[in-house]
């Protein structure tokens, strides 16, 4: 994907990229959906939910069967099944899901529900929200240390396994979603990276290396102190 701000003569090349979504079974909460992507209402009608721009230089697969609730059916379970719909942030890309599961609590931080729901930004869509989901949002106030992250919490009517994890800079309320399955820990970072080698350090070059000896301002939602807690040279 190439951003429009770079025009047609950028040197940079299409890039493929997914929004992954994990179905989470839980022994008392139903299944969770973490992420929820394009949504049955987006695809059809991908102007009016997405913006005719967006999909323009995005270029999105807009294919039923991708959709979150096709892919609960084709595992076996029914849309009821999915109780909870827990969100990284509100980007147009991310929050198509919670349509197709209206039942389900959905689950964000609160600074993200408020620019969301304020609509100020394009990159929220309100056409997408229209359904009116059930929201549960989280401040970061609240919350504990978790491995130098701060206001790590448990979200409301769920295990303590799975939890939200404040990292602002890709959107002021994004976060990261931690699962422990029992035998590891799974962090869906959401948008913070794109790839894995883009918490490897190759240079002094690189910007994130550079980061390590930059002077900064402790800023828990600020851009560089999410990448620099993501990267493991700021470890």
């Amino acid at each position: 994907m190439i951003d429009h701000a770079d025009g047609p003569d950028s040197p940079l090349l299409p890039a493929r990229t997914v929004c992954h979504c994990l179905l989470v079974e839980t022994d008392s909460a139903g299944l969770v959906l973490v992420e929820s992507g394009l949504g049955t209402n987006d695809v059809p009608h991908p102007d009016e939910y997405l913006g005719a721009e967006w999909v323009g230089y995005a270029a999105p697969v807009l294919d039923l069967n991708e959709t979150a609730l096709h892919q609960v059916r084709r595992l076996g379970f029914a849309p009821e099944d999915v109780r909870h719909v827990v969100l990284t942030h509100l980007d147009r890309d991310h929050v198509g899901g919670p349509a197709d599961f209206p039942h389900a609590t959905v689950h964000v931080h609160k600074a993200e529900y408020e620019a969301g729901i304020a609509g100020g930004a394009d990159r929220y869509r309100a056409a997408q929200l229209a359904h009116g989901p059930r929201w549960a949002t989280y401040a970061s106030e609240q919350g504990d240390p978790w491995f130098g992250f701060d206001a790590v919490r448990r979200l409301d009517g769920l295990p303590e396994e799975i939890l939200l994890v404040p990292l602002g800079g890709h959107t002021e309320g994004h976060s990261a979603v931690a699962v422990d399955t029992g035998e590891r820990r799974l962090l869906h970072a959401g948008d913070a990276y794109f790839y894995g080698t883009e918490v490897e350090v190759f240079s002094s070059h690189d910007p994130w290396e550079f980061q390590r000896y930059a002077p900064t301002t402790p800023n828990p939602s600020g851009p560089a102190d999410a990448r620099h807690q993501l990267s493991p040279a700021g470890a």
